[in-house]
């Protein structure tokens, strides 16, 4: 008989009467007076296996049996008493009558329990291993490879071919910090591992594949959080001939394919679009959470000339704005979570955070509860009443600063609320999934640190048709054939139109006070290639951990990956990053430097 026949999880009323040989790690094993049952698990779940004592080699064995011991069980599957039966199981209809088992490899006590819901990341990452076979992990981890799965074929079906593209590869100057590797060979020369294989998928459109995808690994050595990690893997796409629009429905199409395969979640038959300049206005932020049901209202322009220099400051000043953010319902919010709301805004750089309690709007001002109303002249307050749509037993929260805090603040204030509790209750979250895209993005934003235009996306986004001259002009005004894909307040991809043209290119990089000399040393390879009839092309990468953790309901990306890094961009399971032997150090050219300890 074969060493398996099924899964454990798959063992269901199909198989009664019919002789099984299961292979698996041992959940529990209970003894109930002479009898033993043992929940057996795989993969793809559990099979309660009884143990009789009238086969007596077969029993001992089954007394010696612990929690993660891998086995071997033959046996008859056969219905389970009346009564008994488990519907949360696949197999809980049936049992298997155990008539052979083997201890494939025994196992020391885990250093935890598989079931137990209260463990720490610590405790999870150190022994990745185990947590591996927590059922909600392989759940995850399938959910995955059916994603993936589902990617690849709807790819392929489209004309689309699989390219791979180095992981060894030239540091460039733009985006975050690169993650360099030493070359043995090459003394004081690195490599950089890619944070995207943006400049070589460009070039396989040159080169004439005009439909490329890769998943693929990218790394970024930034802070990290819940939703980043150094190492990450991208659904990298480029296509040529097409415009943005024919991208966009190419890859909306993608997206609602993967939720219908992998979740049977049937998304928009067409997803909103949205500008950039729209989401700002509305939300403070470009990846909008429309399930949320609020919105901004601006009141810029009418706090001009308020006696209250809280918003009259911001109000003249340039890049300031104030907007109000009515939440439906929120009179009742007691004053000690108003408090909490301040403490919370002021993580974004807020300085407070005014509000006005709408009691009885009839009433006038003595209808309007706040310390904020008598500095506010009749005009004004009227204005602000008549743009919110105030309601009776409504709250009205104000941001006033530059224009970077209040989209930060008061956008995080409005996701804050609107999934609390109290959000929840009064219906200011509805729907299960709003995907939408985010279109026409700036192409450039000041450093004013550095004193220099830099690249919103990245230097080889396309500017929008009839922009190409404020390049030289006013980049500011500039705008890109840039669109993310965002769903549920999450980006799950973003991409562009890319320049086709080497002179366009040469536009950019000196926007972007990139020498000649320094465009040549850094990207020449890619300016040389775009003087041979380069197609117009453009694509979208998709972030795979962030899609799969949004599908999972998971906390974090650290749940949808297999082996993943802390926050400290390390990995408990192996205790990398290590030291390295000075053998190895001289063979790379490397001399360690001592860094003294602050103080």
């Amino acid at each position: 008989m074969k060493m398996r026949t099924d899964y454990c999880g798959n063992v269901s009323q199909a198989y009664l009467g019919q002789t099984v040989s299961l292979c698996g790690w041992v959940q529990r094993r209970r003894d109930h007076g002479g009898v033993i049952f043992i929940d057996l698990r795989d993969r793809e779940g559990l099979v309660q296996v009884v143990c009789d004592p009238d086969v007596p080699e077969m029993f001992a064995t089954a007394e010696t049996l612990r929690n993660e011991f891998c086995v071997r069980v033959q046996g008859l599957v056969r219905a389970r008493p009346a009564g008994t039966e488990n519907a949360g199981l696949k197999s809980g209809a049936v049992e298997v009558l155990c008539r052979s088992l083997e201890v494939l490899n025994a196992s020391v006590t885990p250093a935890f329990q598989l079931d137990d819901e209260h463990l720490s990341e610590t405790t999870r990452l150190t022994h990745r291993v185990l947590d591996l076979r927590r059922p909600q992990m392989q759940n995850n981890l399938k959910l995955r490879h059916t994603v993936t799965k589902t990617i690849r074929r709807h790819l392929d079906d489209q004309g689309f071919i699989d390219v791979e593209t180095p992981m060894l590869t030239k540091s460039t100057p733009e985006g975050a910090r690169d993650y360099l590797v030493p070359s043995r060979v090459h003394a004081g020369e690195f490599f950089a591992l890619p944070q995207s294989p943006q400049l070589f998928k460009q070039l396989l459109m040159v080169a004439g594949y005009d439909r490329y995808y890769q998943i693929v690994k990218c790394f970024r050595d930034e802070d990290l959080r819940a939703d980043r990690q150094p190492e990450f893997t991208q659904v990298d796409i480029e296509t040529s001939f097409l415009d943005e629009e024919e991208i966009r429905d190419l890859f909306e199409n993608m997206i609602r394919n993967v939720f219908k395969e992998a979740l049977g979640e049937q998304l928009a038959p067409q997803f909103p679009v949205m500008t950039y300049g729209e989401a700002m206005a509305r939300f403070g932020s470009d990846k909008p959470d429309l399930r949320v049901k609020m919105e901004f209202t601006e009141l810029t322009d009418i706090m001009k000339d308020v006696d209250f220099k809280v918003f009259s400051g911001p109000a003249n000043m340039e890049n300031g704005r104030v907007v109000a953010l009515r939440v439906p319902g929120g009179a009742e919010i007691p004053r000690s979570e108003i408090d909490n709301y301040t403490k919370f805004v002021a993580i974004y750089g807020a300085k407070g955070l005014a509000w006005i309690k709408v009691n009885e709007l009839a009433k006038g001002r003595d209808g309007l509860q706040s310390p904020i109303v008598k500095n506010i002249h009749d005009a004004a307050l009227n204005e602000l009443l008549k743009r919110t749509g105030a309601q009776d037993g409504d709250i009205i929260f104000f941001g006033a600063d530059k224009a970077k805090v209040v989209n930060d603040a008061i956008g995080a204030l409005r996701l804050k609320v609107g999934h609390s509790e109290f959000g929840q209750s009064k219906g200011l979250v509805q729907g299960k999934w709003e995907p939408l895209w985010v279109v026409d993005f700036p192409m450039f934003e000041f450093d004013e640190e550095g004193g220099r235009w830099v690249a919103c996306h990245h230097p080889f986004t396309s500017p929008k048709d009839g922009h190409e001259d404020f390049l030289t002009t006013n980049p500011g005004k500039c705008l890109a054939k840039a669109y993310d894909m965002v769903l549920n307040g999450w980006e799950l991809g973003g991409g562009s139109v890319r320049i086709h043209k080497e002179a366009v290119q040469s536009k950019v990089f000196r926007a972007l006070n990139i020498s000649e000399e320094e465009a040549a040393q850094k990207f020449g390879f890619l300016l040389d290639a775009l003087q041979y009839g380069a197609p117009p092309h453009g694509g979208l990468a998709f972030g795979l951990d962030r899609i799969v953790t949004m599908m999972s309901g998971a906390e974090s990306i650290r749940d949808v990956i297999a082996f993943p890094k802390t926050q400290r961009a390390q990995c408990l399971l192996t205790q990398a990053p290590s030291p390295v032997d000075e053998k190895q150090l001289r063979e790379l050219h490397i001399r360690l430097r001592q860094v003294e300890a602050k103080a």
